[in-house]
């Protein structure tokens, strides 16, 4: 008989370390083994907290092909599924196959430095290039290999679907549905005066156009990227190309979830 293993990740809050122990009983009592771990056999990832949990999940675990789900014990939750009083309800639709999976693309960005080295950095909610400590910057911006614009001000925010709802959204980016294909580039803080003159509204870009960015700014202000919840700073950043990687996260979507139904419920 195959072990149906389903890893699960949490944070630290007491709420969420009592659902999981929780969780952990009613899904061994189910037949399933519950791992720490990812494990092999691992057909599940259950995330237990906010949207943040289940953003550092993803992270933790490597974007891994394995569906995840969230339960939420944070405070907004978009991303997560159930809440902690569902538990069974969610085994149930999860043994019985009354689900299906929603499939959302993530962002990459290509970095390269002054010495020829290359980093790559995923995101599944955004990458945010800006200043570091919170000096301005210049981003030279080209689509699809012709030159747009020469950006002033705090960055650029560079939103999935996904992620259209979260930091994007903040700084009046507008709501993606994520079945679109897409990146959405959003200006923070942007200059428009005689001097500098910038986009001050989100641009859409097909899958099929890269978007890169050459910084001007002095030797000793930095670049600070920022991929979800994760940041990296480069001193000597010579270029950066924003792509579509190979790599997608599958949530786990039950018969009733639909998204706008959702936005409506958290935002309205």
């Amino acid at each position: 008989m195959k072990n149906r293993v389903i890893t699960i990740h949490t944070n630290d809050t007491n709420v969420s370390l009592k659902t999981k122990k929780v969780l952990t009983r009613k899904l061994e009592g189910s037949g399933f083994i519950p791992s720490d771990v990812l494990e092999k056999e691992t057909e599940l990832i259950v995330c237990i907290g906010g949207d943040g949990a289940l953003l550092e999940g993803i992270h933790k675990l490597g974007f891994p092909d394995i569906p995840f789900i969230g339960i939420n014990t944070g405070h907004l939750g978009f991303f997560q599924e159930i809440s902690p009083n569902q538990l069974d309800d969610f085994i149930f639709n999860y043994k019985t196959g009354k689900y299906r999976l929603q499939t959302l693309s993530a962002v990459k960005a290509v970095i390269k430095n002054e010495h020829g080295e290359s980093f790559e950095h995923i995101g599944l909610n955004e990458i945010v290039i800006r200043g570091e400590d919170s000096h301005p910057v210049h981003l030279n911006i080209s689509i699809g290999g012709s030159f747009i614009e020469r950006f002033s001000g705090d960055g650029i925010l560079v939103a999935t679907p996904a992620g259209s709802t979260a930091y994007n959204y903040s700084l009046g980016g507008c709501i993606v549905d994520p079945r679109l294909t897409l990146i959405q580039v959003t200006p923070i803080a942007p200059m428009n005066t005689t001097a500098y003159r910038s986009f001050t509204s989100s641009i859409l870009l097909p899958s099929d156009l890269s978007l890169g960015i050459i910084p001007e700014y002095m030797k000793k202000h930095g670049i600070k990227i920022t991929t979800d919840h994760l940041e990296y700073t480069y001193q000597d950043l010579s270029n950066i190309s924003i792509q579509f990687p190979d790599k997608i996260v599958n949530l786990l979507r039950f018969e009733t979830y639909d998204f706008w139904n959702k936005v409506k419920s958290k935002f309205l």
